[in-house]
């Protein structure tokens, strides 16, 4: 009996890195409220990953980036249940044009700069992988909530 092929939920994360500060933004949603991580959200069907990064970006606060100036610099394959299981990009984002506004007051409670040397205690778990996999500088890959 061959196994079913995963099914994940595909997600774009960018981090908005201006010199040594990141932008956050506050859940305001039932999952994570109050909670900290960057502005993303799920691909959608027949979006490349990088357009579909800038995408929730400008969606989420307005800022605007050219989706082939994105880097990517890690990757966490997530398992958010018995049942989901998700996979991140993460994408630096150095360059873009705006200011970062609250475009999505129903799921955002607020945006804030944090420098890279004091961030927010309470960043979601598995965006926080991903963004201490960059700023570690590793590369790759983190695997997390898996048994």
């Amino acid at each position: 009996m061959n196994p079913e092929p995963a099914q994940p939920v595909v997600d774009t994360h960018v981090i908005l890195r201006d010199g040594d500060k990141l932008l956050f933004s506050q859940r305001g949603g039932s999952y994570g409220y109050g909670r900290w991580h960057m502005p993303s959200g799920k691909l959608d069907r027949g979006e490349s990953l990088r357009v579909g990064a800038a995408r929730e970006l400008l969606e989420e606060t307005g800022v605007a980036v050219d989706p082939d100036r994105l880097r990517m610099v890690h990757v966490v394959h997530h398992a958010q249940s018995d049942t989901v299981e998700r996979i991140g990009f993460f994408f630096e984002a150095t360059e873009w044009s705006g200011e970062p506004v609250n475009r999505e007051p129903a799921k955002c409670l607020g945006l804030e700069w944090f420098s890279v040397h004091e961030l927010p205690e309470d960043i979601i778990e598995y965006p926080k992988e991903g963004l201490l996999g960059y700023l570690k500088e590793d590369g790759g890959l983190t695997e997390h909530g898996w048994k």
